[in-house]
């Protein structure tokens, strides 16, 4: 089974951000909110769910989840 997520944990959260816009949402459900910040531009969608305790795993499929489709 080939894995069909576009977004992973090794993405950066400007990378994320740019390419899929709708994506914003979600990174405020966690109370992620330095996606606008500069540290967006080389955290990690891994490195910031540690920082604020989230599941990188939920994260990453909720974030997956509102692309789907694309």
């Amino acid at each position: 089974m080939e894995n069909t997520q576009k977004i992973t944990k090794d993405m950066t959260i400007r990378e994320v951000i740019e390419k899929y816009p709708e994506t914003a949402l979600v990174f405020s459900k966690y109370n992620v909110g330095c996606i606008g910040c500069f540290a967006a531009s080389f955290e990690t969608i891994e490195d910031i769910a540690r920082v604020h305790g989230t599941d990188i795993e939920k994260l990453v499929k909720d974030l997956n989840e509102v692309i789907k489709g694309r």
